[in-house]
């Protein structure tokens, strides 16, 4: 199998590569499944997410991302995809790795005053994380310490979509946020069923990006999820 290496820029990957000398049958290429939420798998699906914004009933959009993300060139592609759908985006791209109470608190800074009504997590179990957290706040009020635990938000959430670029945090499929408390450093494990995404984007080529080591240490933790 042939390797293809990280790069900084994703307009001319494809994962096509991969397959080479492999039977792969057109359902593993691309599918659609929906159980509490819409999984979609197919390469460039990431292209879909304005459409399905759109059918959530959304007009301004927050869009919480990464550095690494950007610099890659998957957030100017899902920008674009949600202003082709006749959206307002409004961009957070300051998320961490292993996220605190802290990045919750910048990303709801972000969209102070605006009047928001959908998320779309894109990103690592990190990016996707923060906007689950964010999600819970901007809804239901009070801190994050306030959901640590199951079933604390007693009111709707705003439709949430994620669209995972690497293969083992598994985020996309669960309905918790995981935040460390900045002054404690307690990760609390904060989950709601209603904080699950109503939409899951799995588009492969995204993770065509990935460093070798996150390639690996992703995909290790995909396979430990499996067992």
């Amino acid at each position: 199998m042939p390797v293809v290496p990280a790069v900084n820029d994703s307009s001319s990957l494809t994962i096509d590569p991969l397959c080479e000398g492999f039977e792969v049958p057109e359902f593993v290429r691309r599918f659609e499944h929906i159980p509490g939420g819409e999984v979609v798998f197919g390469r460039g699906v990431l292209s879909q997410v304005g459409e399905k914004a759109v059918g959530l009933g959304a007009k301004r959009v927050l869009l919480v991302s990464d550095p690494g993300i950007k610099r890659v060139g998957h957030q100017e592609r899902c920008i674009q995809s949600l202003r082709d759908a006749g959206l307002e985006v409004i961009v957070f791209d300051a998320v961490r790795e292993n996220p605190t109470t802290e990045d919750v608190d910048r990303c709801l800074a972000s969209v102070e005053g605006r009047a928001i009504d959908l998320i779309v997590g894109l990103g690592g179990g990190s990016s996707m994380d923060t906007a689950k957290g964010t999600n819970f706040i901007l809804t239901n009020g009070g801190r994050m310490q306030d959901y640590w635990g199951v079933g604390k938000a007693t009111k709707p959430m705003l439709p949430l979509i994620v669209i995972p670029t690497t293969s083992g945090t598994g985020s996309e499929c669960q309905s918790f946020a995981l935040i460390a408390d900045a002054e404690t450093h307690m990760k609390m494990a904060c989950g709601d069923k209603k904080a699950a995404a109503a939409v899951a984007l799995l588009d492969p080529e995204l993770t065509l990006t990935m460093p070798r080591a996150v390639t690996a240490f992703t995909g290790i933790d995909a396979m430990a999820h499996a067992l």
